[in-house]
């Protein structure tokens, strides 16, 4: 784990933005973390990863009030005959 000042940070911009490339560099203010800089293709990933995590959780969610409301799910296949997809 790379760790470095906000001030080191500011005077080395480019060398830490290479630095993350490899790893993640934590940025520090008064000896506590206040930042992360990651590459932005990693970023991207583990945004898709969170993002992917919330669906599954907001699913299971939904399965579980349908459950205890004694509702049962309708097929998709219905679905789409009763609004003319098919």
């Amino acid at each position: 784990m790379t760790s470095v000042t906000v001030s080191e940070a500011r005077g080395r911009l480019g060398l830490v933005i290479d630095e993350a490339r490899d790893a993640p560099v934590y940025l520090t203010r008064h000896n506590r973390p206040v930042a992360v800089l990651v590459d932005a293709a990693e970023f991207e990933r583990l945004r898709e990863l969170a993002e992917d995590a919330e669906d599954a959780a907001a699913a299971a969610a939904a399965r579980r009030e349908m459950q205890e409301a004694g509702e049962v799910a309708v097929p998709w296949d219905e679905v789409k005959a009763e609004l003319g997809l098919v």
